[in-house]
């Protein structure tokens, strides 16, 4: 199942659909908004335009995905976002414009995205966020995510070192799994070194 219409009390989760595309940009352009992301800003609609045929295209061409618009009851039109990938670390992330900051928006969309990713038999989930951006893991511990480790990484392609704290929420009830996002491969001596320096 690939991002199937979803429903909560305030909101509508659906795929980004062609006619969104300024809507898609007005999220994806504004600096404040993308600052934590990787990605930098886009600067116009072909860019934007670009991007979704980047990053979303290719998942909603999946048997299986999850990469939803965050859309108001009232006016069906895309304010932010909650994506889930199905393979590897499963990365959950999400994000807001942020005139719609501080209203629980994404706390809403995310415990319904999560639930459908339950409910379709997805192990666990994995989000990070940068220590600088505590708001980002309040979202995390609101959904339940434990708080396991921080590592760092030089973040492509903006090109900056950043420390990153992740949490992982193991939708099959597993207690022992743990991801690990420290590089495989490392002689021992280098990884416990690597391991010590990425706790905080």
């Amino acid at each position: 199942m690939n991002t199937p219409r979803l429903e909560t009390e305030r909101l509508v989760l659906r795929r980004f659909e062609p006619s969104d595309l300024q809507a898609f940009f007005q999220i994806f352009s504004d600096g404040e908004v993308n600052r934590f992301l990787p990605w930098f800003p886009v600067r116009d609609l072909e860019e934007a335009q670009a991007f979704y045929q980047q990053r979303y295209a290719p998942v909603y061409a999946k048997a299986q995905g999850y990469a939803y618009a965050i859309c108001r009851k009232e006016d069906n039109v895309p304010i932010g976002y909650v994506n889930g990938e199905t393979e590897g670390a499963r990365d959950f992330g999400y994000g807001l414009r942020k005139e719609f900051w501080g209203q629980d928006i994404v706390t809403e969309a995310s415990r319904a995205v999560l639930a459908q990713m339950k409910e379709d038999g997805v192990p666990f989930v994995t989000a990070t966020h940068d220590r600088e951006n505590p708001g980002s893991g309040r979202v995390m511990q609101k959904l339940g995510m434990v708080y396991h480790y921080s590592y760092r990484e030089q973040w492509q392609p903006k090109d900056i070192l950043v420390t990153f704290r992740m949490y992982q929420l193991n939708l099959d009830g597993s207690e022992d799994r743990v991801r690990s996002m420290i590089p495989n491969g490392l002689p021992e001596d280098v990884r416990k070194a690597y391991e010590n320096a990425h706790h905080d």
